[in-house]
């Protein structure tokens, strides 16, 4: 049997990203970087990308009426709060935050945290992607 691309992907550009390709979102808090996403490389069904926390930096709560999110720490520690109860998310350990669940992070270790996240599938619109039920960081100039 001769294994034939599918013709939408064979037309669709491949394209490579890394974290100096997207510009920091820290409106919640941290260094959120969003590699691969409708805006970056078409992606049709959720997004991808990393979290830098440093030492005290928090992401605020909030929570996603549509998508689900993956997150894995691939090194230091987060303290993540999902709905309401503290859990910690250590160096080479996943978790699953379902739908409509609320959830924070924290970094209170003395390490760097890195971390990578996948959503989806994805909102109708951006601006419906995410609820916030804390008060945002305030911008540092």
């Amino acid at each position: 049997m001769t294994a034939t691309a599918h013709p939408r992907i064979a037309a669709a550009a491949v394209r490579l990203m890394s974290g100096q390709d997207v510009p920091a979102n820290r409106r919640r808090g941290g260094d959120i970087r969003t590699l691969l996403s409708p805006a970056t490389v078409g992606a049709t069904s959720g997004f991808f990308g990393t979290l830098t926390l440093e030492p005290g930096e928090v992401v605020t709560e909030h929570w996603h009426p549509y998508s689900e999110e993956f997150l894995y720490c691939v090194r230091g520690r987060v303290t993540l709060r999902l709905d309401g109860e503290q859990h910690i998310l250590g160096s080479d350990q996943g978790v699953l935050i379902p739908i409509g669940m609320r959830h924070r992070l924290l970094n209170d270790g003395p390490d760097t945290a890195f971390c990578v996240f996948q959503l989806a599938p994805l909102a109708p619109r951006p601006d419906l992607g995410h609820v916030d039920t804390e008060p945002l960081p305030t911008e540092q100039t």
